[in-house]
């Protein structure tokens, strides 16, 4: 008898490469991915017309809402022929994957500045954006997080729209069903319209956030468009361009002046938070100690054009008396003929100053829109010493490089400064330790400080590390600012320090406005006489109550109270 090969050959044919595969397992793979499909396609389109737009509001419960904009395309998928339905779905899949784009850049824009992303403006805070990550966490974790936000933006681009043919092809395909779906979430869209139920605060169960989303970004830039020649009258109206020089600030004529912009000195710095004490015993006990040395003071609240950063519209915004809140109306004022502090004191023959230690090269339009004639940068300081992060020059080596430069010598003009610190900027890690100003010297005291304290990405790994932080940043530039008024107590020396914007929402929770500390400080009693009627409280630290001015008011108020006596 031969040997039976029948019960070998099944085992030989199922490893054959060249066998084909059994059409019923492709029939049920091929199901099993096309029901997969239309899931994770109903899941996407969903997701994106209900994701809030602000951190806060993230979390299950937003699922819960029913968008109107859905019911529209599922209707519309009902009763439009395929080749419409197709188009219609399409176009509608590219509009909601750019709405889903600007969400995400909400958030991040409601994290840091406490306010929306401006498609038209906002561009510019990409860089800045990057680079503060990098100040945070380091270099590679910014790196990552950079092509990771280039990965969604094409893979939201690309999968919202096909997700979206998908399920109106869904509804097309299955007519009664999709009719009783349709319905019902028709129902519970009326039911929470007419009861104005949220299932959480920020979110509807009767939503219509894509389409309200939709509707705010055109008429921003409508608004945008609209403000360019708006601003250009706001621009040309100044009732001092023409002032002439001898009638301009001649109630400070002999005096050193200094506009010091104290980076991210925020109302939250002074009240409402956990640091906010150690804070107010700083300004109480500077307050004393500038008596003892013959100062006074004078203090209240100014609202910034920004919050959380950008600090050139607060500064141009207060030079100018010109409402500088938004990048397009920087670039608009900084090309325009302006009179600003730095240019009326010029006029009035005050010798002019900028001292930016963040900066790192020459900034000629600066030069001619404010008409400094002296620019002090991190490099021509001679700064020898050790950068701390973003602030590459401590507050107190700017200040004592600052009077050895332009206030020590003698047989001078009179200074006016615009003196910006930086040692409090964002990510406020790791600090300076404050020394002796006879031994500030060259900054090579400051040798192996920022190894002694802690790094940005060990402190952002806490918020409660990140506040602590901020705070004892805020209180070595007062202190060094203090410090410096009581080692050198020039009776002719008059000081503005002000805040330039509350720090990131991240410091001071959401909502928390856009105040900033405003302190004048003088030896002489009649500078501080001519403000009198201002109201102003007595000291550096505002109340709660203090008045509150829009920062770019301070400029007339401040012409007007030092003009033709």
């Amino acid at each position: 008898m031969g040997e039976r090969t029948d019960v070998v050959e099944p085992t030989w044919r199922a490893t054959d490469p060249t066998a084909r595969p059994d059409p019923a397992a492709r029939s049920r793979l091929r199901r099993a991915a096309s029901g997969t499909w239309t899931v994770v396609a109903v899941l996407v389109v969903w997701f994106a017309l209900v994701v809030p737009n602000q951190l806060g509001y993230l979390g299950p419960r937003a699922a819960l809402s029913v968008p109107v904009e859905g019911l529209v395309l599922l209707g519309l998928a009902l009763v439009l022929p395929p080749r419409a339905r197709r188009l219609t779905a399409a176009v509608f899949g590219v509009l909601l994957a750019v709405l889903l784009v600007i969400k995400v850049l909400d958030i991040g824009f409601f994290a840091v500045f406490d306010r929306p992303v401006d498609l038209l403006n906002d561009s510019y805070y990409l860089a800045p954006g990057v680079g503060v990550l990098e100040d945070s966490y380091g270099r590679t974790p910014a790196l990552v997080v950079t092509v990771l936000a280039v990965v969604l933006l094409v893979v939201a681009l690309s999968v919202v729209p096909l997700a979206a043919m998908r399920v109106t092809r869904l509804v097309a395909e299955h007519h009664p069903v999709a009719r009783l779906v349709i319905a019902a979430l028709a129902a519970v869209w009326v039911l929470g319209a007419l009861t104005g139920l949220r299932p959480s605060p920020g979110v509807r169960v009767a939503s219509t956030s894509a389409a309200t989303l939709a509707v705010d970004q055109v008429r921003q830039l409508r608004a945008d468009a609209k403000d360019r020649s708006a601003f250009a009258k706001v621009i040309a109206k100044d009732p001092y361009a023409k002032t002439p020089g001898d009638q301009l600030l001649t109630g400070l004529r002999g005096k050193d002046v200094l506009l010091v912009f104290v980076e991210s000195y925020g109302r939250v710095a002074v009240q409402g938070s956990s640091f906010a004490p150690a804070i107010d015993a700083e300004l109480d006990n500077g307050t004393k100690q500038l008596q003892a040395a013959g100062f006074s003071a004078r203090s209240a609240f100014l609202k910034s054009p920004t919050f959380g950063a950008g600090s050139w519209l607060a500064h141009s915004t207060m030079e100018s008396g010109a409402w500088v809140d938004s990048q397009q109306r920087y670039g608009q004022l900084m090309g325009a003929q302006r009179l600003t502090l730095t240019s009326a004191f010029r006029k009035a023959g005050w010798r002019t100053v900028f001292d930016v230690p963040a900066d790192t090269r020459d900034w000629t339009q600066g030069r001619d829109f404010y008409g400094f004639q002296k620019y002090y940068d991190d490099k021509n300081v001679g700064y020898q010493g050790p950068p701390f992060s973003y602030a590459t020059i401590p507050d107190q080596y700017t200040l004592s490089a600052f009077h050895r430069l332009e206030l020590a010598p003698q047989h001078r003009k009179p200074v006016y400064a615009e003196v910006d610190f930086v040692s409090s900027h964002h990510p406020w890690t790791p600090l300076p330790k404050f020394v002796p100003w006879d031994q500030v010297g060259d900054g090579s005291v400051y040798d192996g400080m920022p190894a002694q304290g802690e790094s940005p990405e060990s402190v952002f790994r806490s918020q409660t590390k990140v506040r602590s932080a901020y705070g004892k940043s805020i209180e070595y530039s007062l202190h060094s600012l203090i410090s410096y008024l009581q080692t050198y107590p020039d009776p002719n020396l008059v000081v503005v320090m002000l805040g330039d914007h509350q720090p990131h929402s991240y410091v001071t929770g959401p909502h928390s406005g856009f105040d900033v500390p405003v302190s004048v400080i003088a030896h002489d009693p009649k500078v501080l006489d001519a403000i009198s009627g201002w109201d102003w409280q007595d000291g550096l630290r505002p109340a709660p109550d203090a008045p509150v001015w829009r920062m770019d008011s301070f400029r007339n108020r401040f012409l007007a109270a030092y003009g033709p006596q």
